[in-house]
């Protein structure tokens, strides 16, 4: 398999990182190599082959009797020699041969691993074979983590040696796989800045129980990939409002949540929410300060790189330079089809460059009160919430719980039916009373009936009185004649 280093690239590497490397890689007699005598040692070792420098840099390690003839003719010099040489002159008039270096495992006795990298604050690490650290952990030193680009939690295979004497764990002599990937092709992929990048679109839903969190939810939405800033005075509870972020963030899945904190209290350290990559007091000093925050934003653009998401929580830029701040939240982005870095911090003012502004009053009883006119987020719009997933539950509880009161109703409902039953009971009586008295009511008609014909009767007789008039009228009228 190909390695990681080729000629090109030890050519244009200085002397010093040549030595480095060529020590982890345990090349005999490397610092008395030229340049290129030693970069093609290197090449030959990390090729599984032992070097034919060596042989040409034998003759120099037997060419030491004559240095060893150059004492023995100089015995009126004095003996104030390095510490060792009058044992080492001994040893050789009484015909001993001078001691050995220990031989260096040859290349058959490789053997290769396969563990999990789990990385150390000075950027060392430690290739972990097991669930649990053993004394059969690699080693991987600084430079190979950053010439390959490594980050916590990478699956990593490659070659080892033994540990020297001077040493507790074997060391890795070179990666060969990343994730099951060659390491050539992630060491040489896009860079970071070239990837295409993409506005925010995945909002982070906090809880809104939470007063703060839902003072700055209200105040200015993020989500992957977005650069924000919580800005305020002194006491405007900044550190107070990163904290309760950090606690709502730290318990997601797929996500990576990492600080650094700086310029803080001594205080303010123990009791951070997450763990912690690096922690500096306000009375370390700009370069440590500045080293820290790159460190832990170098690490969350790895993870977005390779198509993870990553929150870097920033605890503060106030003693920064402005350039380096600027850096440090620049590197929040979502790129597109892959991972997000997300940057959070907090800072006395805005930096520039933000996605979201979180700004904050000052506050007596520690309330977080976000300005409405000076907070907000660019592109709000594009923000979509994930879809929910905790949220249906109450409402499954609430329609479980309505079954029992509606169960809870069912004997007054009950009796308001069986009373509906009585009521239906009792209509057909009353119907039937009403059914009696109804021919009485109907009798009523005949007799008016009756009244009414009688009345008639007696009409024509009352007719015929003026008719008897009219016939005695004539009656006078004979008699007055």
């Amino acid at each position: 398999m190909p390695s990681v280093l080729d000629r090109s690239a030890l050519e244009q590497s200085p002397l010093a990182d040549l030595h480095l490397l060529a020590n982890e890689l345990g090349v005999d007699d490397f610092r008395r190599l030229r340049k290129p005598d030693l970069v093609d040692a290197i090449l030959a070792r990390q090729g599984g082959e032992e070097p034919a420098v060596e042989e040409e840099a034998a003759p120099a390690v037997e060419e030491t009797p004559a240095v060893a003839t150059e004492d023995e003719d100089a015995p009126k010099r004095s003996r104030r020699g390095r510490r060792g040489g009058r044992g080492r002159r001994r040893d050789e008039d009484e015909g001993g041969a001078p001691a050995e270096p220990a031989a260096e495992p040859a290349a058959s006795d490789e053997r290769s691993v396969e563990g999990v990298v789990e990385l150390l604050a000075n950027g060392s690490g430690f290739l972990r074979l097991a669930a649990e650290p053993t004394d059969d952990d690699v080693y991987i030193s600084a430079a190979q983590v950053k010439r390959c680009e490594l980050v916590a939690g990478d699956r990593v295979t490659g070659p080892v040696r033994p540990a020297r004497r001077s040493e507790r764990f074997p060391s890795l002599i070179r990666v060969d796989t990343i994730n099951g990937r060659p390491a050539e092709e992630v060491a040489e992929g896009t860079r970071y800045d070239d990837l295409p990048v993409a506005w925010p679109s995945e909002r982070f839903e906090l809880d809104t129980s939470d007063p703060a969190l839902a003072a700055i939810s209200s105040a200015a939405a993020f989500g992957k990939g977005s650069r924000v800033v919580i800005a305020g005075p002194s006491r405007s509870g900044k550190s107070v409002a990163l904290r309760r972020l950090a606690a709502a963030l730290a318990g997601r899945s797929g996500l990576e949540v990492s600080a650094v904190l700086t310029g803080v209290r001594p205080e303010e350290v123990a009791d951070f929410p997450v763990a912690v990559g690096a922690a500096l007091t306000f009375a370390a000093a700009i370069d440590a300060q500045v080293q820290a925050v790159e460190q832990a934003v170098e690490l969350g653009r790895r993870v977005a790189a390779r198509g993870g998401d990553a929150v870097v929580l920033i605890d503060s830029l106030e003693y920064l330079p402005a350039s380096a701040a600027r850096r440090a939240l620049a590197a929040g982005r979502n790129l597109a089809d892959g991972g997000s870095l997300t940057v959070i911090a907090t800072a006395p003012a805005p930096i520039g460059g933000e996605t979201a502004v979180v700004v904050l009053g000052s506050s007596p009883d520690d309330t977080l009160r976000p300005s409405g006119e000076a907070s907000g987020t660019l592109r709000a719009e594009l923000l979509r919430a994930p879809e929910p997933v905790a949220a249906p539950k109450p409402a499954r509880k609430r329609a479980a719980a309505k079954p029992k009161a509606a169960a809870a109703k069912k004997p007054a409902a009950a009796k308001k039916a069986a009373a509906a039953k009585t009521a239906a009971a009792k209509k057909p009586a009353a119907a039937k009373t009403a059914a009696a008295k109804k021919p009485a009511a109907t009798k009523k008609p005949a007799a008016a009936a009756k009244k009414t014909a009688a009345a008639a009767a007696k009409k024509p007789a009352a007719a015929k009185k003026p008719a008897a008039t009219t016939k005695r009228k004539p009656a006078a009228k004979r008699s007055a004649s």
